[in-house]
């Protein structure tokens, strides 16, 4: 939802979930124009009740080429920020000394009552981490979205900037190529048709 929000400032309730999806889009950052690619990983969860994460192949393939990550949780599912921890250590060990920008973002900010992730806790795992953080609901506005992805872009653009290409030396892995954003733009179509269909049959 929170991607979907990020590049076409639309919010759908119900479709169905990436599983790994990629997508570019130019931006221009401090007068500069860049290409982004966004890629949505599918879920990382915690192996039963343990510190060690699950991750797909697909995730890793993900982490070696990235320059930058975004930590999502949910402010009303605790599971879901007490896998931060591990996943970045998992980070650590693929990038043991880059230093790769990294965003918190809390999502549901909008369901207040449900809370079981406290701004605090938030913030200092953000700390922790050395990453920066922030709270939006994908549902009710695209702007604190946008804000946040920009922020990270901003610092994605100052650390490439600075960078000679020595965090991939070694890696064999070669970024994916990226989809048009033609084939995003279809599936929200396409969503958004079965959701009004859905609607009228109730």
């Amino acid at each position: 939802a929170l991607v979907v929000r990020f590049l076409t400032k639309r919010f759908i309730g119900d479709y169905e979930a990436n599983t790994g999806a990629l997508y570019s889009r130019k931006f221009t950052i401090d007068g500069e124009q860049i290409s982004l690619q966004v890629q949505d990983t599918p879920f990382v969860s915690l192996e039963d009740d343990t510190d060690t994460i699950c991750c797909q192949e697909q995730i890793n393939r993900s982490i070696y080429w990235a320059d930058g990550f975004v930590f999502v949780y949910s402010i009303t599912d605790y599971e879901s920020f007490r896998v931060l921890r591990p996943l970045h250590q998992h980070i650590r060990r693929i990038h043991p000394n880059a230093n790769i920008p990294l965003l918190l973002m809390a999502n549901k900010g909008d369901l207040l009552r449900a809370r079981q992730v406290s701004s605090t806790e938030g913030l200092q795992l953000a700390g922790e981490l050395g990453g920066t953080h922030c709270e939006v609901s994908a549902r009710e506005s695209c702007e604190g979205v946008h804000e946040a992805f920009q922020q990270l872009c901003q610092e994605l653009s100052r650390s490439s900037g600075s960078c000679n290409g020595e965090k991939r030396r070694g890696l064999h892995l070669v970024r994916p190529k990226s989809p048009n954003m033609q084939d995003l733009k279809r599936r929200l179509k396409q969503a958004l048709t079965s959701k009004g269909k859905s609607a009228t049959t109730l």
